[in-house]
């Protein structure tokens, strides 16, 4: 087998560990989704009135209103799922299993390629339970089959990204308390952006900020996506920092790996 073939197969072997571990631990899976869909039904009954009536459309209230935060509370999932990663990284690395992978013949990228992909496939299911709540709660998208398919892509995407920055912060820090810590900025972010109001709507400085952080395009063109509206270009600037942020995160990750021991 080539060396490409090898390290497929160990991140494959990697990849089912931590399936079963979400298996077998499936609070962690629902944590992804809990927060979400707390704030998604405190911002649609609670505000949705008020903030959906500042959203000018016709008959202004929480229908538009929760069309408009869906994709800013689905963007907030993925970021609650970068911090179970940090976790479970932290976890491998505080309890010797990664000393024991070490001395083995296996592909030291397929350990945190199989966290990765591990977290994607999580975050994918809690962000399928945000959704099926937003369906009951009186979510109507008008996206067809394909604008369905490039929503999940753009979401699939965001979170390969956050993942692997999450797996290098987990690397970073030195126990499990504080890898729980470091990603939590991350979850702020979407509230800076137009996840839960316009941009247009913030002061300059704080609007400068919004519009060129990078949750702001990926909500943007979630939102196109699911309200079959034009995305314009921000389709290309999420692909642009989702590329950014998954490479800085996997160099950091392979700096980390192979520079801190193993406890």
């Amino acid at each position: 087998m080539t060396a490409l073939a090898l390290t497929m197969n160990d991140s494959a072997t990697m990849l089912r560990r931590n399936l079963k571990r979400a298996v077998r631990y499936p609070g962690l899976t629902v944590i992804v989704a809990a927060l979400p869909i707390v704030f998604l039904l405190l911002f649609v009954f609670v505000f949705g009135g008020t903030l959906g009536a500042g959203l000018g459309a016709p008959s202004g209230g929480r229908a538009e209103y929760v069309a408009y935060v869906v994709p800013g509370i689905l963007v907030l999932a993925i970021t609650g799922g970068a911090q179970g990663t940090a976790i479970g990284i932290a976890m491998d690395m505080t309890e010797g299993i990664i000393a024991r992978f070490r001395t083995m013949s296996i592909a030291r990228a397929s350990v945190l390629t199989g966290h990765v992909v591990g977290a994607v496939i999580q975050t994918l299911i809690g962000l399928s339970m945000v959704v099926a709540v937003a369906l009951l709660i009186g979510f109507r998208p008008e996206a067809n089959a394909g604008e369905w398919l490039a929503a999940v892509g753009v979401l699939a995407m965001t979170s390969f990204a956050l993942s692997w920055l999450s797996v290098a912060m987990g690397l970073w820090t030195r126990t499990v308390e504080a890898a729980s810590n470091v990603p939590m900025p991350l979850m702020l972010l979407p509230f800076f952006g137009s996840g839960f109001v316009p941009v247009d709507s913030m002061p300059s400085g704080l609007r400068w900020f919004a519009e060129n952080q990078p949750f702001t395009p990926i909500i943007e063109t979630v939102r196109g996506l699911l309200t079959s509206t034009a995305i314009g270009s921000s389709g290309w600037i999420s692909v642009a920092w989702c590329a950014a942020i998954a490479l800085a995160g996997y160099f950091w990750a392979r700096r980390n790996y192979e520079r801190r021991p193993a406890r």
